[in-house]
């Protein structure tokens, strides 16, 4: 262990060492599949850095404060090409900023019972197992309606379409949203926001993982206004959330700025690749991102440390490989294609 102690770094206010090499690439990891998946892949972070040895509350403190500023820049991107609907953000932000507070509370209260670790452990697993089933029943039910030559109008072939039976609840006030092009009830936003930012202040992620589908599924937001949105939204959740978290004392600022070092690094590789990528393809890798994640819970719980720490760092590993892997070949046959057009076009 003394050889290898270069390897573990100190965290003053956690009063831990952790293998710094892991916060790397837990932190690049998620800038590139964030970046690639259009959500902030804070879902793995809480648990990471749990499996890595942070106690669960400052696992999801540090989560948070992380989330906060990784966010941040990829709004101010978004927002320059048109993608985020400030006024949705304004109204959700309303039942995001509570629900946060009540996911914090719930956490103290869970520390101070000293059941804070299983409590929210075993509502992760339930909370992915959700998301992967979501993912690959939508990608089932839109290959079975493309086949049927079926479509679902501007959205183009859907699975889900859940908000059009939503959108028939008119409770006033009733709001028009210029940007994503529909009109709702103001409460839909609101209630969706409130339980993503119960689960965001409770879990430790941005709610990007809930609200993205959210936006889609239940608000009808074209994908990528929900895109922008939703980071709007993460921001806003994550600056929320670094401060309360921060009061109570429950944020790593070295592990932080650790992971942000990788993320800046893999938000660039993830942004790229998207452009390559096609269709589904993209969810499915999600859907087998978020089981892995699932299991690695369930190995820690049952006190398999080494076997979660393992699973989870090489799943993400694998994953930003193939992204990388779809950036470079997608790079590779678009400079071809460039190369070659000169000639197509002499003949």
């Amino acid at each position: 262990m003394e050889s290898a102690s270069w390897l573990y770094m100190y965290m003053p206010v956690a009063g831990v060492y952790i293998f710094w090499p892991g916060l790397v690439l837990i932190g690049f990891s998620v800038g590139v599949i964030g970046g690639f998946f259009g959500m902030g892949g804070a879902w793995m972070v809480t648990p990471g850095l749990n499996i890595l040895g942070f106690p669960m509350a400052f696992a999801i403190g540090t989560d948070i404060a992380h989330i906060a500023g990784k966010s941040m820049i990829s709004t101010i991107r978004h927002s320059k090409f048109g993608n985020v609907d400030y006024k949705l953000g304004v109204v959700m932000l309303v039942g995001t900023m509570v629900g946060i507070e009540i996911g914090a509370q719930l956490v103290m209260m869970l520390e101070r019972m000293g059941m804070v670790g299983d409590v929210v452990r075993w509502v992760y697993v339930a909370f992915l197992a959700l998301i992967a089933l979501m993912v690959f029943s939508d990608y089932a039910k839109a290959r079975s309606k493309k086949k049927k030559g079926e479509a679902d109008g501007e959205h183009g072939t859907e699975g889900f379409t859940w908000y059009k039976t939503l959108h028939k609840i008119k409770i006033p006030p009733m709001m028009h949203f210029k940007a994503s092009g529909f009109t709702c009830s103001a409460w839909l936003p609101i209630v969706v926001s409130l339980l993503t930012g119960i689960l965001a202040g409770f879990l430790g992620i941005g709610g990007g993982l809930l609200r993205m589908p959210a936006l889609i599924y239940l608000i009808g937001c074209p994908t990528h206004i929900a895109v922008g949105t939703d980071l709007f939204e993460v921001m806003i959740s994550g600056l929320y959330g670094a401060f309360t978290f921060a009061l109570k004392g429950r944020i790593e600022l070295v592990a932080v700025f650790v992971m942000l070092t990788g993320a800046a690094i893999g938000a660039q590789i993830g942004t790229v690749a998207t452009k390559y990528a096609r269709g589904y393809g993209i969810r499915l890798m999600f859907g087998a991102a978020v089981l892995c994640c699932m299991i690695s819970i369930i190995l820690k719980q049952f006190g398999y440390g080494t076997a979660a720490a393992a699973l989870i760092l090489g799943t993400i590993g694998i994953i930003c490989l193939q992204i990388m892997k779809v950036m470079f070949v997608g790079a590779y046959h678009e400079l071809r294609d460039k190369k070659n057009q000169p000639a197509r076009n002499a003949e």
